[in-house]
């Protein structure tokens, strides 16, 4: 595997410029994605992506094919305890997973299969009882 690099907007939370995410070459400057941005937007976790190499770095173009998951970000509103459980529960039915990353935030993966309008309230639930608040990064389907 290779490190794709995308470049971040200024002024965010994090403060970083750039993140680097995991990604399989597939050829012609094609790279499918394999881990899930934690503050990259509009990309997501198995999608196609064209990057071009620059210096030492594989610098995002475009995506040029969508894998079909969304991704959203959780950020515990005071610390992560045992009520992450229980509002994680419902994500998890629905084939959720996600991976821990800085500043106590988890980069949740969407899959294609997924009800988005279920998994957004589950979102929805644990951020109105002060468990987290969330962002989306990239919804990877339409949604009605």
């Amino acid at each position: 595997m290779v490190r794709v690099t995308f470049a971040l907007g200024p002024g965010a939370w994090h403060g970083s410029a750039t993140e680097r995410l995991w990604a399989s070459p597939i050829g012609s400057n094609r790279y499918r994605l394999e881990n899930t941005p934690f503050c990259a937007f509009g990309v997501s976790w198995q999608d196609v992506v064209l990057a071009k190499p620059k210096g030492p770095n594989l610098v995002f173009v475009e995506v040029l094919q969508r894998g079909g998951h969304s991704i959203y970000r959780l950020l515990p509103v005071t610390t992560w305890d045992e009520n992450f459980d229980r509002y994680w529960a419902p994500l998890a039915a629905a084939g959720c997973t996600y991976e821990g990353g800085p500043s106590r935030l988890r980069a949740v993966d969407v899959p294609a299969e997924a009800n988005l309008h279920e998994v957004y309230k589950a979102l929805q639930a644990g951020e109105a009882t002060g468990v987290w608040s969330f962002e989306e990064g990239h919804c990877g389907k339409s949604v009605a």
